[in-house]
């Protein structure tokens, strides 16, 4: 979720009937031949290189593993087939801290509020438009992201020895990634978060945190988190089977 790094080229490669693209990052920290390849929720293919590898021995490894990233795409749009655009109507499942809530849109003449009830989320609103409707509910939520996500931090700050206080936070709204932390410390979290299960919620608390020790995704980075949350790896990759539906709040 954060590595000092940067996104320096892009290249493709011949697959079947199509080509698959690979956004490469150049990591200072990676020795050398050491080339790692990641198939993000969001269907990005990242390539994490030695400053020093050329393209030639880039390609060349990414050649070894085209079948591997073949199939993570596969899954990744056989997850997405499921995931239908939002019409801000009744009826719709909205995610809330991991849980699904049935959509349930009330016209209100003046007072217009969200909230839960009964296994309902409730929007009341003057005007019924699709329009009107995700703006109360955006506000809603990012109304409860700012709560749970701030509180959450503190706590999970609180628990570990090298962190000095709670970091300041920013929150907002992130296509690409749930979180990441600044070189100054500042961490940063996507708003969406407020969507998924709280222990999803904690394992990017505890990642962005453990870059305060350690900067890059080596083996102590992965050490740290075993150490902190020993099933990160599961709590992870139910996090990643969500993304599609939880971005869709």
């Amino acid at each position: 979720m954060n590595a000092k790094a940067r996104m320096s080229e892009r290249l493709s490669l011949p697959y079947g009937d199509g080509k698959i693209a690979f956004d490469i990052r150049r990591i200072a920290a990676r020795t050398r031949r050491s080339i790692a390849i990641h198939v993000e929720p969001d269907g990005r293919v990242l390539v994490d290189a030695p400053v020093d590898s050329s393209l030639p021995e880039i390609r060349e490894a990414l050649g070894h593993r085209l079948s591997w990233v073949h199939r993570q795409l596969a899954q990744v749009e056989s997850r997405r087939r499921w995931v239908l655009p939002r019409e801000y109507v009744s009826g719709e499942t909205v995610f809330y801290l991991g849980r699904r809530y049935r959509l349930k849109v009330i016209r209100a003449k003046d007072h217009h509020f969200t909230r839960l009830r009964s296994g309902h989320l409730e929007v009341h609103v003057g005007d019924r438009s699709p329009q009107a409707v995700r703006d109360q509910l955006d506000r809603w939520l990012r109304d409860r992201s700012r709560h749970v996500l701030t509180e959450r931090l503190a706590n999970m700050a609180g628990q570990l020895r090298w962190v000095r206080g709670t970091p300041p936070l920013t929150i907002r709204k992130m296509m690409r990634q749930w979180g990441s932390c600044s070189p100054k410390g500042r961490i940063v979290l996507n708003a969406a978060l407020v969507g998924a299960p709280t222990e999803c919620i904690d394992y990017v608390l505890l990642h962005e945190l453990c870059h305060l020790k350690v900067r890059n995704h080596k083996a102590p980075f992965y050490r740290l988190l075993d150490v902190h949350m020993p099933d990160w790896r599961r709590v992870k990759a139910r996090l990643d089977n969500m993304v599609d539906s939880i971005l869709r709040n």
